[in-house]
């Protein structure tokens, strides 16, 4: 895939992951998008980290995903077996253990994430993928408290932007096999 797609897939994919704060088809498409664009930023510039750890976060945070929707409705259904009146204890146990679990998995598939940001800086010398990653990270440590969705919200931002001002890799130097012209 060229470097110019590449880059403009993954900054839409951003943008989406940004959006889909508010509107989770919105992040589906988005986090395929980044994906896609990521894969063609990878081979552009040589690396294959950028791709594999940004492959690595959404798996966990798919992971995060399903032990919250499961732990959730896993408490409510427990509370309703044994009747009609459910503890409200035991409800609100089962919302917090997912929480925790969610917060734990999605703060992995950030740790992933910033390091599919941080080779990507490396390489491009874009250093705002460094901050992104970073703010990725803090955000979902922090979603627990609410405040994190915010910041992860920022940080797709500021990647968009980054990816908006990614430049293409140098070109490869000429093989010494290859004869140059006078």
């Amino acid at each position: 895939m060229e470097f110019e797609a590449s880059r403009i897939l993954s900054a839409v994919g951003a943008i989406l992951l940004a959006v889909g704060s508010f509107a989770s088809a919105l992040a589906i498409v988005g986090v395929i998008l980044l994906l896609v664009g990521l894969r063609g930023l990878a081979d552009a510039y040589g690396e294959g980290a950028i791709f594999k750890n940004a492959l690595y976060g959404l798996i966990f945070e798919v992971a995060a995903a399903g032990a919250f929707f499961f732990m959730f409705f896993g408490a409510i259904l427990s509370g309703l077996m044994r009747g009609l009146t459910f503890s409200l204890i035991r409800l609100l146990a089962g919302l917090g253990a997912a929480l925790a679990a969610a917060t734990i998995l999605s703060a992995v598939g950030a740790y992933f994430y910033r390091k599919s940001f941080s080779a990507l800086s490396a390489r491009s010398g874009e250093r705002l993928f460094e901050t992104s990653g970073l703010l990725l990270l803090i955000g979902a440590v922090l979603t627990i408290i609410l405040v994190g969705r915010l910041i992860s919200l920022v940080a797709w931002v500021i990647a968009a932007i980054a990816f908006f001002s990614l430049k293409p890799p140098p070109p490869p130097p000429p093989s010494p096999l290859e004869v140059q012209p006078l």
